[in-house]
């Protein structure tokens, strides 16, 4: 039970930082234009699964961060190219949730 007391700390700690605050409000617009334009079962199950893709690896880059400055937190060109490689994962996932959101929504309006 104490894993999940942990785990909850972690989420809400998530929160507090402004790039997990930008997907979260991100995911709300996607939510909003999916109830617009009506999805249905498997689209929702796209967009779910996208979005939480997006935001845990937001965290996990925010965790790598955190983590980076702490062991250095004067500028260090190693621990640079961790933050760079970590953001780049975010924003390779970012890409591929934006591109299966596009075929959702093509397939939807076009369908």
């Amino acid at each position: 039970m104490n894993r999940f007391k942990v785990a909850f700390r972690g989420l809400f700690l998530a929160l507090g930082h402004r790039s997990v605050l930008v997907q979260i409000i991100l995911a709300v617009l996607v939510i909003a234009g999916g109830f617009i334009l009506n999805l249905d079962y498997f689209e929702w199950l796209i967009f779910t699964i996208c979005i939480g893709m997006v935001i845990s690896a937001e965290m996990i880059n925010t965790a790598i961060e955190m983590m980076c400055d702490y062991i250095q937190p004067k500028y260090d060109e190693k621990i640079g190219r961790i933050k760079d490689l970590a953001a780049g994962a975010v924003l390779f996932v970012c890409l591929v949730a934006f591109v299966a959101g596009l075929i959702v929504l093509i397939h939807k309006i076009g369908g």
